[in-house]
C-alpha cells in the first residue's frame, strides 16, 4: 500500500471521528451564541476577534480527539499545539468566521482536518445554522450531508463567481484590495462571505467558480482545500504551484490557468 493510499479502516475511523467531533463543537458554539454573553476578545488586532465559545468548542473537539487516538498531534487556532507520535495531525478552527458569530450572521463554520506526510487525510466542515455538513476523504472524493457533490463546469473566466476574503490588518487589506481591482473587472462578480472554509465549500459544491485569498493560517485552509480537490476542483498556489495556507486559489479547472495570469502580478 502506498503514502497516497491510505489503510480504508483508518480512513473510516478518521471521518466518523471529525464529523462527529464537529457536530457537536459546532452545535454546543450555537447553542452558547443564544446565551446570555458570548465574551468577545480579540488577537492580533482589534478587528480580530475571540469569543469563549471558540475556545470551549475548540477544547470539546481537543477532548474528544484526545479520548479517541491519543498519539495524534493537534494544532487548532486557538492555542492548541500538541506533538504526537501516530504521524496523524489534526488541524482545528473551532468558529471559522467568527466576526460573522459574533455579529449573529449564519455564514460561520467548525473545521477539522487531519493529516499525514503526505498531506491531508481527511476533511470536515461543520456548518450549524445552514445545516450543511461537508466532509471529504483522500481518494473518496466528497460529499454535502452525504450526497456527493462536484465542482462547476465553469469554462468562460467572464462568466465565472469568485470568492476571497481579506486580511485583519488594514495596510494588508488595502493590497488586497488592489489585486481584487484587477480582478473584478474579467469576472462575473466577487463574493466576500466571511469564513474560509466555507468559501472553500462552495467551491465544492459549485455555489462559486473560484475562489483565493492570501494569509491563511493551516486551520483555516485544511479541511476544505481537500474537500475542494475531491470534488474536483484544481488547487495551487498563484504561480503555478502546490496549495499553501498563505496564498490559495481553488477553481473549476477549465478557469485556472486564467485565474492564475489576474492574481500572479
Amino acid at each position: 500500500m502506498t503514502a497516497d493510499a491510505p489503510p480504508a479502516a483508518l480512513l473510516d475511523e478518521l471521518v466518523r471521528l471529525a464529523s462527529d467531533l464537529a457536530v457537536v463543537a459546532g452545535d454546543t458554539a450555537r447553542a452558547g451564541r443564544r446565551g446570555a454573553t458570548i465574551g468577545v476578545s480579540t488577537k492580533s488586532t482589534s478587528t480580530d476577534l475571540v469569543t469563549i465559545h471558540d475556545k470551549a468548542a475548540e477544547l470539546v473537539v481537543v477532548d474528544g480527539i484526545t479520548a479517541a487516538r491519543s498519539a495524534d498531534a493537534i494544532i487548532g487556532e486557538e492555542g492548541t499545539d500538541r506533538t504526537g507520535t501516530s504521524g496523524v495531525t489534526w488541524y482545528v478552527d473551532p468558529i471559522d468566521g467568527t466576526t460573522n458569530f459574533v455579529y449573529d450572521l449564519p455564514l460561520w463554520s467548525t473545521s477539522i482536518a487531519a493529516g499525514d506526510a503526505t498531506g491531508m487525510l481527511v476533511g470536515v466542515v461543520y456548518a450549524p445554522v445552514l445545516g450543511e455538513l461537508f466532509v471529504a476523504a483522500r481518494g473518496r472524493g466528497a460529499t454535502l450531508n452525504g450526497t456527493p457533490i462536484r465542482c462547476s463546469d465553469r469554462t468562460d473566466l467572464a462568466l465565472a463567481l469568485v470568492g476571497t476574503g481579506f486580511a485583519y490588518r488594514a495596510e494588508t487589506r488595502r493590497v488586497q484590495a488592489g489585486v481584487l481591482h484587477e480582478l473584478i473587472g474579467s469576472v462575473r462578480d466577487i463574493r466576500r462571505l466571511g469564513s474560509a472554509a466555507l468559501d472553500l465549500c462552495f467551491a465544492a459544491a459549485g455555489r462559486y467558480d473560484a475562489y483565493y485569498e492570501t494569509g491563511l493560517s493551516p486551520w483555516d485552509a485544511a479541511a476544505g482545500e481537500l474537500i475542494a480537490r475531491e470534488a474536483g476542483c484544481r488547487t495551487g498556489d498563484f504561480h503555478g504551484g502546490p496549495p499553501v495556507p498563505g496564498e490559495l486559489l481553488v477553481s473549476t479547472p477549465a478557469i485556472f490557468d486564467a485565474v492564475t495570469a489576474l492574481l500572479d502580478r
